[in-house]
């Protein structure tokens, strides 16, 4: 599977968020990859400026 775009994110995110409480963006982000059957290719995949893994940076 590809990584999802931003679009598509939305709303298992919000559905996670919706428990009334306090989750952490890393656990958010892996809850999400795992929800995607990310590969650890996928997940570690960065932009190109190198900084940030492209899936953290669309669930951020």
């Amino acid at each position: 599977m590809s990584i999802p775009d931003f679009q598509s994110i939305m709303l298992p995110l919000l559905k996670y968020a919706s428990d009334n409480k306090e989750h952490s963006l890393r656990d958010a982000i892996t809850y999400l990859a795992n929800i995607f059957n990310l590969s650890d290719e996928e997940r570690k995949e960065l932009l190109s400026s190198g900084q940030q893994a492209v899936f953290d940076n669309r669930v951020g």
